[in-house]
């Protein structure tokens, strides 16, 4: 089954500085071996103008589980990774997913 990585984002501790390092993730990221597809979503702000759940979201999608680990042990991973953490200023959650299509 189809396995997606996501990254998410919160809320940088400023926004500028991570939107000029954000393209350099997104190409180093279509590096990675067995990469089938990615999306890369903005959360769009709250009406009221409180802080939302996250700032970012970026979904890299896989042939299966296996492959998706594969990827993320080689040495296109160890180049993107560090980046993801050095950008993060506001923190980062890394979760691996099962696709369910419906």
């Amino acid at each position: 089954m189809t396995t997606k990585i996501t990254i998410i984002y919160d809320n940088p501790q400023d926004e500028a500085t991570f939107e000029a390092g954000y393209p350099e993730q997104v190409g180093l990221a279509k590096n990675l071996p067995g990469l089938q597809r990615f999306e890369a979503a903005k959360v769009w702000p709250k009406e009221d103008g409180s802080p939302t759940p996250a700032y970012r979201l970026f979904d890299m999608y896989f042939e299966d589980y296996d492959a998706a680990n594969a990827a993320v042990t080689t040495e296109e991973a160890a180049a993107l990774f560090p980046k993801i953490f050095e950008l993060a200023t506001g923190g980062v959650r890394i979760v691996f997913a099962d696709v369910e299509q419906g």
